[in-house]
């Protein structure tokens, strides 16, 4: 049987290289959607639930996709039609988010950005699969990472640049969007859609024909995949998930907790009901994608399996950061706060604004104060949040000078934490383009799992350091610890996982095997709002704390992985 050929460094740059605009995309969202949200009136702890978007979105699209992509094969090949027509979308999609009029807009937005990125993004994994033999996989994610930071660091940084360095405002009136974030945006979906052209142009796939021939391990790999689903096994993971969803729900429902638990609960439930369809389908023996995606998710090899859980508690972290560090750092760290005083003053302030705002945006500031007040019996001071902010610069002429000066004050402490936050999410994807190197070497002279055990460690302890930062300048530096371990988060997992797959079903696998980056979002999604709110005292910053220890936690499962390879 024929081996693979090994690529030269060019051709794996070339095939790696749409990763760059896909990433400059991806890090706007990460770096700029909290901030949108916030700027058009989102709650903190309400963030989480509108992010809940790209996780389920994921979710849906990534197995359909490295489904649809392995059975496909066009003039322009078997991966790369999806790379083209996701850029596309996401493009569009890129120039539309920031001119959101109204919160629900901005939810929309980023669920159709979301998916497009999806579209593009999925078989590029599946991609290097196809291409590159077993010994150069880990060059292969290695140079995708390298791309990832790149293009995320430039986009993180950006509205930071625009406002520094070409003097483009960072600030708005009422509730828009900075035009710093709307040409940063615009930038971005011409970076996108160009790195991916690049890739669809220099790029050559392999033929049905071609791949099929290299079968020198294929088949040893497909036997090792042991087929256990049969109708029992449908129904009673079906049933498990099924019954616990309803438990959850009415246990939710009873004491009366937060609506983003639900996620959680109707989540299992829906499981269970695709489930018990599978099962329905196989024993009326109807073939179709749908039950080999479900059959595969269920005859899962065991690296896969294993992997799923280092998985789950490295995207749980990195999820806790995304939606949190802005919100957490600003907070923390800047001049956003205000005593009680101020706060009483913005109370008696409040009846006035009855003529030019609506009785339930009232009721919400209202509530908002008397969550600050709370607060204050245990603190001397609570910072505000950008919606009270706005608000009552809105109608400032009811304020005194003094309170306005200050509302204008937080206002701008904020941007410039939010920006700061950004050229931190620049430095940690600047500092994975650089160490996905130093990743490739190490796994040289040890191998994979100490490589990713080990940049684990580092990234969850800096992400918790945070908490212990007071001066702004020194917050770049636990982002460089935790670019290590984005940096073998995106590389090493998928270096091992490959190993155990088998070509033909690289797409779909690995559409499954995103559903493990997804399942901790979800969870994140609805357990994070929860705990700002009911456990941590509204303090986004103990967000970043359970981040890093989630991420600890996934070093150690790394030991418990086994690496076919």
């Amino acid at each position: 049987m024929k081996q693979k050929p090994p690529l030269s460094f060019w051709q794996i740059w070339n095939m790696s290289f749409g990763f760059f605009g896909i990433q400059f995309g991806f890090a706007l969202q990460n770096a700029n959607v909290s901030r949108i949200f916030e700027t058009l009136g989102a709650n903190i702890e309400d963030i989480p639930i509108l992010w809940i978007a790209a996780p389920v979105t994921g979710l849906i699209i990534q197995p359909i996709i490295g489904h649809l992509s392995d059975n496909t094969w066009g003039k322009l090949g078997r991966r790369r039609p999806y790379f083209l027509f996701g850029a596309i979308l996401a493009s569009l999609a890129l120039i539309i988010m920031p001119n959101s009029p109204v919160l629900w807009v901005a939810a929309g937005m980023l669920w159709i950005m979301d998916a497009s990125i999806n579209v593009s993004m999925e078989p590029f994994r599946a991609f290097v699969g196809d291409m590159l033999p077993s010994k150069q996989r880990t060059v292969g994610f290695g140079m995708q990472s390298f791309f990832i930071g790149t293009g995320a660091v430039i986009a993180s940084a950006l509205p930071y640049v625009l406002t520094n360095w070409f003097d483009i405002s960072n600030t708005s009136i009422g509730n828009t969007i900075p035009d710093s974030v709307k040409w940063s945006f615009y930038f971005g979906a011409i970076v996108f859609m160009a790195a991916i052209i690049w890739t669809v142009v220099k790029s050559k796939e392999y033929s049905p024909e071609e791949l099929e021939s290299f079968e020198s391990n294929e088949s040893k790999i497909e036997k090792s995949i042991v087929r256990k689903s049969n109708n029992t096994k449908y129904n009673m993971i079906g049933g498990i998930s099924l019954v616990t969803g309803l438990v959850l729900s009415f246990l939710f429902y009873f004491l009366n907790y937060e609506k983003e638990l639900y996620i959680l609960s109707f989540g299992l439930i829906a499981f269970g009901l695709i489930e018990f369809y599978g099962g329905l389908l196989y024993k009326q023996k109807k073939e179709n994608g749908f039950l080999e995606v479900i059959t595969a998710f269920n005859d899962m090899p065991k690296t896969m399996v294993q992997l799923a859980f280092v998985q789950f508690f490295s995207w749980f972290a990195l999820f806790a950061m995304w939606i949190y560090s802005t919100a957490g750092v600003t907070s923390h760290i800047y001049d956003m706060k205000a005593d009680a005083e101020m706060i009483n003053q913005l109370e008696v302030n409040l009846s006035q604004f009855s003529t030019i705002e609506g009785d339930e945006q009232i009721h919400n500031i209202q509530t908002e104060l008397d969550n600050y007040k709370l607060k204050l019996q245990k603190s001397s001071s609570v910072s505000l949040s950008m919606k009270v902010v706005k608000f009552y610069l809105s109608g400032s002429e009811f304020l005194d000078a003094e309170i306005t000066e200050r509302m204008k004050h937080i206002e701008s402490e904020y941007n410039t934490g939010a920006d700061w936050v950004g050229v931190g999410f620049a430095v940690y994807n600047g500092a994975a383009a650089i160490l996905a190197f130093f990743l490739m070497f190490l796994a040289r002279v040890t191998n994979r799992k100490i490589t990713h055990a080990l940049a684990l460690v580092v990234g969850g302890i800096s992400l918790a350091s945070i908490y212990f930062i007071s001066n702004p300048d020194l917050v770049l530096i636990p982002f460089i610890g935790i670019g290590l371990a984005w940096a073998s988060i995106l590389a090493m997992p998928y270096a091992i996982l490959t190993g155990s797959l088998p070509t033909n079903k690289m797409g779909t696998y690995m559409g499954i095997f995103n559903f493990f980056i997804v399942i901790p979002q979800i969870l994140a999604a609805s357990l994070l709002g929860f705990f700002i709110k009911e456990l941590f005292g509204g303090q986004a910053i103990f967000a970043l704390i359970l981040g890093g220890i989630s991420m600890i936690v996934a070093s150690i499962l790394v030991v418990f992985v086994k690496d076919n390879d």
